[in-house]
């Protein structure tokens, strides 16, 4: 084993505890890690990064659901159109997407490197979530009466659903404001519902990638655990740390990472 698989390890570590931390943008950093740290090509990462973001998610849900801050029918809502666009993207879309994407004489754009770009865009959305001020709500933990406007639901759910199954994210920074905004949840049972949501899906377009792939199950579990003990240890730092204050610092790191991700993939 060399350097660059032990970070490799070390990352899956500190994406659960960024997780566990700051309560969500670790699982941005799982593709880039399994990348450019361990070696996995680009389309194979994105799959692996669906079961560990999955599984975390799964993991992390469990504390909300034991507080009842998991609204059932908003996952069931929201999370059924997603489930089905991530498994489709997964089974269908992706394996029809062609090695070479677009070629010309001074310019070629292969499916790994459209891969990487477009997760690369998708950090850099994600951090400017993690970076923005937000208002401080007074109300934060009042359940407003919830009205669904059904048919934006339906077509959030099919989009985040379908950039999951592309990139292999969770996509909590696209759920949650949606969630607050479109079903009028208070913001910590958003983050519940959230983490239900993106364990269901992601696991669900996982099935997709088994009958694509070979998957190395050992490596993957090996990686998942890590991860899972990350956000054990990341909870257990909250007690002393703000994740609220390291958020943005985060948020930072994800910006430059995406940014430096467009720059190797395009030069």
């Amino acid at each position: 084993m060399d350097i660059l698989n032990l970070l490799g390890y070390l990352g899956g570590v500190l994406i659960g505890v960024s997780l566990g931390l700051i309560g969500g943008g670790g699982s941005i950093l799982t593709v880039p890690v399994l990348v450019y740290l361990m070696g996995t090509s680009p389309v194979i990462a994105t799959a692996y990064s669906l079961f560990i973001v999955g599984f975390s998610s799964l993991v992390g849900s469990f504390n909300y659901i034991k507080k009842e801050l998991v609204s059932m029918k908003t996952a069931i809502i929201f999370g059924v159109p997603s489930i089905l666009a991530v498994y489709g993207t997964r089974k269908y879309l992706v394996p029809s997407i062609p090695e070479t994407i677009y070629e010309s004489a001074s310019f070629s754009l292969s499916k790994d490197h459209a891969v990487m770009l477009l997760f690369a865009f998708l950090m850099i959305g994600a951090s400017y979530s993690m970076i923005k001020k937000k208002k401080d709500e007074k109300d934060e933990g009042a359940y407003l009466p919830q009205k669904f406007n059904y048919p934006i639901i339906l077509l959030e759910g099919l989009v985040v659903g379908t950039l999951t199954g592309l990139v292999g994210a969770g996509g909590g920074f696209l759920i949650i404001p949606a969630l607050v905004i479109l079903s009028k949840l208070p913001m910590k049972m958003a983050v519940g519902t959230s983490l239900l949501i993106i364990a269901t899906k992601s696991l669900m377009g996982f099935l997709g990638d088994i009958a694509n792939y070979d998957i190395d199950w050992l490596f993957l579990g090996t990686f998942s655990l890590l991860a899972v003990a990350g956000i054990f240890i990341g909870s257990w730092l909250s007690n002393f740390i703000s994740g609220k204050k390291l958020k943005p610092a985060f948020g930072v790191f994800v910006l430059i990472m995406g940014v430096s991700i467009i720059l190797k993939e395009l030069l």
